[in-house]
């Protein structure tokens, strides 16, 4: 497939948006291949998500960016984002003592399911490292406590700029993470939530679910915010349980939910489908 730009915008509602936005494209030679938008009419925004190939584009890759917040982004006051397909963003993996999504993102990886680089996964426990060294991944330890928390999320901030990390995916990172790390990655810090936000908070939801005698579970995976577990939610689902189901096939059951609901948000973070607006996410198909 030809190299293509990928552009995402949201603004103020107006007429002509996506007749000027397309015709930028055409009149300088782009091929569009992708085109979708929306409107909240509540908010009065409109989002939008479009594609073209850069064969025969007229404008030079590294200047489409000043061309458009130039003549279009300060015109109709857009938040934009613009993507290259044959730059993969680099992806950091965030782990502590259990390897199940880890796994799964490793297999997806190594599988070529996905357009991205994996330069490096961090611990704060040492338990993951054969996992990382079997798929021939740098592995870094900070262990963390309350006392060296914040010098130890400056050295990993550092590795990550270091790395040119794009973004990082929590794959059952068992710390909170603090203010600092997500200033640095805006909507770029994707979690998974062991239940069905915004039920079942806590360290055992699997326990509170079987107590209360649900006939459904879930997992959650959504944006890193500085409230904690509230941050935009991008990729949910659910399993169906019985009375016959003990505490255990509960906790296998949301493993295999957590893999596959994290491994969806992943997948659309990285195929540039996904617009966060204000604590909401507009995902394009």
């Amino acid at each position: 497939m030809s190299k293509t730009a990928k552009l995402l915008l949201h603004c103020p509602d107006r007429p002509g948006i996506l007749a000027e936005v397309t015709d930028f494209i055409t009149v300088n030679k782009g091929n569009i291949v992708y085109l979708d938008q929306y409107v909240d009419h509540v908010e009065n925004i409109f989002f939008m998500r479009i594609e073209w190939e850069l064969a025969q584009f007229l404008v030079p890759q590294e200047k489409i960016h000043d061309y458009f917040a130039t003549l279009y982004a300060q015109k109709y006051q857009m938040d934009f984002r613009l993507y290259f397909s044959d730059v993969k963003p680099r992806m950091a993996i965030f782990v502590s003592k259990m390897s199940h999504c880890l796994y799964d993102l490793l297999a997806r990886y190594t599988a070529g399911e996905w357009q991205v680089e994996i330069p490096l996964i961090i611990s704060n426990h040492p338990d993951l490292q054969h996992v990382a060294e079997r798929f021939d991944i740098p592995f870094h330890l900070f262990p963390i406590t309350k006392e060296n928390k914040a010098e130890q999320e400056q050295r990993e901030l550092e590795l990550l700029a270091e790395q040119g990390v794009n973004f990082i995916v929590l794959a059952r990172y068992m710390q909170v993470v603090s203010d600092q790390l997500i200033e640095a990655y805006p909507n770029r810090i994707i979690n998974i939530h062991h239940s069905f936000l915004p039920a079942f908070v806590g360290a055992k939801p699997y326990h509170a679910a079987f107590q209360r005698g649900v006939k459904i579970i879930g997992a959650t995976s959504h944006y890193v915010t500085n409230e904690l577990d509230a941050g935009p939610i991008i990729e949910q689902d659910v399993v169906r349980i019985t009375h016959k189901d003990t505490v255990e096939d509960l906790v296998n059951k949301g493993k295999d939910l957590e893999k596959i609901v994290l491994s969806r948000a992943v997948q659309k973070h990285i195929d540039r489908k996904i617009l966060a607006y204000k604590n909401k996410t507009v995902i394009f198909s």
